[in-house]
């Protein structure tokens, strides 16, 4: 219906605002999208032409409509929704009289109209109830609609939720929300991030970044820089009101109240004296040259320090002695002597003035002069200097409260943090992007802990979704791009300080996303010729700077040439004389970057089929060369630990860049090992006994083997890669000659080959180059004629002697020389597996262990067929005592697995005990592993049977409350109905197998982890049977009752009666054991007799059967040999108790003995296939 239509048809109705409303309330319930319609007619109504009651009878027929019924009518629930969120907002004010009509929709069931009711409260507080000149009343108007958003920030919808968290973000946008609720409204903000919808989650992340950009506190909210002026103002503030209450106790009182308090007990004193007898008192003696003044002066302090008798006695001395004299000469007849001497003493002690008014208070005002006023309402001179003093205590107290807000926001901010980087690598991708502008305004802001996560960000610099790998190139062009400084030369330097900080202690992953994400901003032309210029002056040390400083700067010319290789290729030679010099010392951090930053000039990958021109080489006589060659061999026989790293690097590079590197690599080789020739024989005295031995130092035989490693690896890598390449590209190019010189002749013939016709020439061709490539691996590089093969005996010697060669050092280097030597051949590789898994299996050692792990992962990933044997070693390094042996192991099992490498056993298990692992680094390997394992198929299915059986047997499980933990993890990826439905029934099966209550206490709770349907339901009553004898065990039966519970949440009415029967039964299994199951369903038969029934009993004992052999799924009978040799044994086992036996445990306790001797190496080779992307696609 268009708008001129609506307003057209309530024009008749516009005299009488009843039918006016009646037509509106009717046209909102059928027609949603004329809301914004009708309320621009009625706010111009209100507005315009003053007809404001028409607000408050539209607002009362909504409210008093029944929530029942708004629950079922949607689309006028809707409506209504609309209308009144922009009422909100044009006519507020007119609105917020009528508000209290609509609280009652608060508690209805219907989440649009309460998100309707609570947008209308954001608005008024936004329009009408800001600022601080509010009066009472309208302050606490505002405190109650903000008192009831944030109790609905706990509202079971979370949609309710979202708009809360939404309506608050826009309070704090415009700075409406009061000072007093920051902290109230930020805790909400950041115990709401813990919510399980992600709408949710997000915008309270939004709440959080809009309560950092407007926070009244500071630009740089740093706790730990808030925490050192929050304790000197605080201590300040102390001492303030110390010295206040020290000046206030000095202060002297008023004369008139001292003289009050004295008066009582000064009256008894008087009264006891004047009953004495004169004789018995203490005199007190006035001297003839004392003044009257001074008797008084003496009489004030008497009774000053309480002193009353003393006190009255001079005073009566004084009477006799100064009779002519004021004020002891002024006495009354008509008083009594207690009252003329109190009187006496009054005036003495309050003063002349105070005495005079007492006896004529009128008299004492009139005969004061113009000039004179009363002492009473004259001001003190210490009156201004109180009056600043409490003044500068009120600033400091309003300071010391600045300062714990601020301080208690920072500490919110940094816990929000903590909980914010976890959700850094959710799904959802919105949440991801929300989570990075978090943190860059975070890191704007000066958070400390913000860094973290800036840093963790990096990763995402490699993810799938475009949006995410967008946002944290913008979060670093923000970050880091555009620097504040006054000319270009200062923002350059600005933006490599703050990249150098990136560098400290990052990680070799970090440094590699980064470089990624500058070689896209080099790309893309983002970095300014400032920066690069001023990095290469940093880096030969034309502008001042310190070695770190230096090296950094290499490190990130380096990222920058992978983006454009000029940037490096240009100034080749200026690197090698920053970096490789021949001064002493050698610096070798600065000479690694350096050769990583010359790396990234050539293409490391292997070379594509269509480049016609050769990969870019250097000679073998280049300056490069000849100073890597005598900087590794200069160094070989210094102790220095930067040395490895460094001859790592150098290695690598030789045989990227070199033409011929095997050669450079093998002069190399023999220059170190002539150095360590020489060093043994400078150890080795002629005149020493000739049966001793010399030895050669540890760290020389450490470097030598290393180095040898190295070398092999690198060879391998460069056969496969640049040399396989290598030919391929010239048989490319003779090819396609022959192809010219063939379509020349004019006789060609049309006639082609089956090969051609079918493609495989050039296939066949690859696989002959392979295998070239596999022959010369095998037959030749370990041959006794190269040079690789010399270092065979002796690394063998050093590994299969850990106690004559007990330096961790030397075996750590020693195994993985022994790793990549076996990378080579698999001839070698299979010869070498028994001592390679006897060392993972015996050493005490975790960094040898850590290690091995690694190279055997290797070794699984190039010869499958070879490790497979020895899978069960593997897998039994998770549970190694050793911290950083079982995250090396779940990271090695994680791969391999994922890749399709080994074949998952129901020793899977293993990794599923990480998920509780004390390290939550190891724990949240594991759950990704699973994570990722849920992806492929039906995979974790299959595997849950046999993990349920490993973690619940008493012999070898885990613990009760750590398997409840796992399967809890675990059954959560079991989401499709046929699934559960199979996994019920086996369950239920797996019942009359276990053995232990403990064991039967676990199946009943992964029971009731699946997500029942009315169908899995159905399954768990046909195999009532197999569980119901347990049901006495009031653990066993409370989680039963948790699964009716939960059918129950979201039964349908025709699926409560078969809940309703599963309860019954239950119960009555519960109270009265079995038995009573069999009485109930006669007495059920007896009642109901139908065809549908004697039907359901057959299909329920055919499924019994069913189940019952589908058991031997989980349960793996005897072996075949045990049952070919004895008949008869399966006859004399079946009358014992059942034994659980693993169904895909294909190898025996034994496999995971040390003790490896010649009989027990594996010998099964079963081939693995590498599984196709057709397979996987099918």
């Amino acid at each position: 219906m268009p708008a001129w239509c609506s307003l057209d048809t309530l024009q008749p109705y516009a005299h009488t605002s009843t039918g006016a409303t009646v037509k509106i309330i009717q046209m909102l319930q059928h027609f949603e999208h004329l809301a914004p319609v009708l309320v621009a007619a009625v706010s111009l109504w209100a507005t315009e032409y003053g007809m404001k009651s028409i607000v408050g009878e539209i607002v009362r027929e909504i409210g008093q409509k029944c929530p029942q019924e708004l629950s079922r009518d949607t689309l006028g629930a809707k409506g209504f929704a609309t209308f009144l969120t922009e009422l909100a907002e044009r006519v507020p004010a007119i609105l917020m009289s009528s508000m209290c009509i609509l609280l009652d929709l608060l508690d209805g069931e219907n989440y649009v109209m309460r998100n309707a009711v609570l947008a209308a409260m954001a608005e008024m507080v936004l329009q009408v109830l800001n600022g601080d000149q509010l009066e009472e009343a309208a302050r606490d108007t505002r405190d109650q609609f903000l008192d009831t958003l944030q109790a609905h920030g706990h509202d079971v919808s979370s949609f309710v939720r979202s708009r809360v968290l939404q309506l608050f973000t826009r309070i704090v946008q415009q700075k409406a929300l009061p000072l007093t609720r920051f902290q109230a409204v930020v805790a909400l903000a950041v115990g709401r991030l813990a919510d399980k919808s992600v709408l949710v989650c997000k915008n309270a992340i939004q709440l959080l970044a809009s309560f950092l950009a407007n926070n009244p506190f500071s630009c740089k909210l740093s706790d730990t820089d808030l925490a050192g002026p929050l304790q000197k103002e605080t201590q300040k503030l102390q001492e303030m009101r110390a010295k206040r209450q020290t000046a206030a106790a000095s202060t002297v009182l008023d004369p008139e109240e001292e003289w009050e308090a004295m008066l009582p007990e000064l009256k008894s004193t008087l009264q006891q004296l004047l009953k004495l007898p004169q004789e018995e008192e203490i005199a007190e003696k006035i001297a003839t040259t004392e003044t009257t003044e001074a008797v008084k002066g003496r009489i004030h302090q008497l009774l000053a320090k309480a002193s009353y008798k003393r006190a009255i006695i001079l005073t009566q001395e004084a009477i006799g002695h100064f009779q002519g004299s004021e004020p002891f000469s002024h006495m009354d007849p008509e008083e009594s002597e207690e009252t003329t001497f109190l009187n006496l003493l009054g005036s003495i002690f309050k003063g002349p003035a105070a005495s005079t008014q007492e006896k004529n208070p009128q008299g004492s005002a009139e005969n004061m002069g113009p000039g004179q006023t009363d002492c009473k309402d004259k001001p003190s001179a210490s009156e201004p200097e109180t009056s600043r003093g409490k003044d500068a205590l009120v600033k400091q107290e309003m300071l010391v409260q600045y300062l714990q807000d601020a301080y208690s926001f920072s500490l919110k901010i940094t816990e929000a943090i903590s909980i914010i980087s976890k959700m850094m690598y959710e799904n959802t991708t919105t949440v991801v992007q929300e989570v990075i502008e978090f943190f860059v305004m975070a890191f704007q802001f000066g958070v400390p802990q913000a860094l973290f996560g800036v840093r963790r960000m990096l990763p995402l610099i490699w993810s799938k979704e475009p949006g995410v790998r967008e946002a944290v190139l913008n979060a670093y062009r923000q970050l880091y791009l555009n620097p504040k400084g006054d000319s270009a030369r200062a923002k350059a330097q600005a933006l490599i300080q703050n990249l150098s900080l990136l560098l400290v202690d990052a990680s070799v992953g970090t440094i590699q996303c980064l470089e990624e994400i500058l070689c896209e901003f080099v790309q893309k032309n983002e970095l300014k010729p400032a920066v690069i210029q001023l990095l290469w002056e940093r880096a030969t040390e034309k502008v001042p700077c310190s070695a770190l400083e230096r090296c950094s700067s290499v490190m990130l010319l380096g990222m920058m040439a992978r983006g454009k290789p000029e940037i490096v290729g240009s100034n080749l030679d200026t690197l090698v004389n920053i970096g490789l010099d021949e001064k002493l010392p050698q610096d070798y951090r600065l000479a690694q970057q350096v050769c990583r930053a010359i790396a990234n000039i050539s293409d490391r990958r292997k070379p594509s089929l269509d480049k016609r021109h050769p990969p870019f080489r250097l000679p073998q006589e280049h300056r490069l060369f000849e100073r890597l060659q005598e900087m590794v061999i200069k160094g070989f026989v210094h102790p220095d630990p930067l040395w490895i790293p460094f001859k790592e690097v150098a290695v690598t590079l030789i045989y990227q860049l070199a033409e011929g590197p095997e050669g450079i690599c093998a002069q190399i080789l023999q220059g170190c090992a002539k150095q360590a020739l020489e060093k043994l024989e400078e150890k080795s005295n002629p005149q020493d006994d000739p049966k001793e031995t010399p030895m050669l130092s540890t760290f020389l035989l450490m470097n030598l083997l290393s180095l040898a490693g190295d070398v092999a690896l690198q060879q391998l890598i460069h056969l496969e890669h640049a040399v396989s390449g290598e030919l391929c590209r010239r048989r490319v190019l003779r090819e396609e000659q022959e192809h010219k010189t063939k379509e020349s002749k004019q006789n060609v013939s049309t006639e082609t080959t089956m090969e051609e016709e079918m493609g495989l020439v050039g296939a066949t061709a690859d696989d002959t180059e392979a295998e070239l490539i596999r022959s010369i691996c095998e037959m030749e590089l370990l041959d006794g004629k190269q040079v690789l093969a010399a270092f065979v005996p002796l690394l063998l010697k050093v590994c299969n002697n850990p106690g004559l060669y007990s330096s961790p050092e030397l075996c750590a280097a020693a195994s993985l020389a022994l790793g990549k030597f076996c990378m080579i051949s698999a001839t070698f590789c299979d010869s070498q597996l028994r001592l390679l898994f006897t060392m993972l299996e015996k050493s005490s050692l975790p960094v040898l262990r850590s290690n091995i792990m690694i190279v055997t992962g290797d070794l699984a990933i190039r010869f499958p067929n070879l490790v497979d044997p020895w899978t069960p070693h593997l897998y039994a390094r998770l549970r190694d005592p050793a911290q950083q042996v079982r995250k090396t192991a779940g990271l090695v099992m994680t791969h391999l697995i994922l890749k399709d490498m080994v074949k998952v056993k129901g020793q899977v298990s293993e990794m599923a005990v990480l998920l509780i692992d004390p390290v939550p680094q190891i724990a949240a390997l594991a759950k990704n592993f699973f994570n990722e394992l849920s992806h492929k198929g039906n995979a974790i299915y299959n595997l849950l049977p046999d993990i349920i059986s490993r973690l619940s047997d008493p012999e070898g499980g885990v613990e009760e409350e750590s398997f409840h933990t796992i399967m809890k993890q675990l059954l959560s990826y079991i989401t499709k109905d046929k699934q559960t439905e199979s996994l019920v029934e086996k369950l239920c099966q797996r019942f009359r197998t276990a053995r232990t209550e403990r064991q039967y206490r676990d199946l009943a709770y992964c029971m009731s982890q699946l997500p029942f349907t009315e169908r899995g339901l159905r399954k768990m009553l046909d195999n009532f049977d197999c569980f119901g004898d347990k049901l006495s065990d009031e653990s066993i039966f409370s989680v039963f009752l948790s699964v009716v519970s939960k059918l129950r949440r979201g039964a349908k009415p025709e699926g409560k009666a078969i809940i309703d029967e599963f309860e019954q039964k239950l119960r009555a299994c519960h109270t009265r054991g079995l038995d009573a199951i069999e009485e109930l369903e006669i007495g059920q038969g007896s009642s109901q007799k139908t065809p549908s029934a004697k039907k359901q009993s057959a299909v329920t004992r055919h499924q019994h059967l069913t189940s019952a052999a589908s058991d031997n799924d989980f349960v793996t009978p005897e072996p075949r040999r045990t049952t070919r040799r004895h008949p008869n044994t399966q006859q004399r086992t079946t009358k014992k108790k059942p034994r659980i036996v693993f169904s895909s445990d294909e190898s025996s306790e034994e496999e995971l003995s040390a003790e490896m001797t010649e009989d027990e190496t594996p010998k099964k080779t079963t081939p693995i296939r590498r599984a196709s992307t057709r397979r996987h696609r099918s």
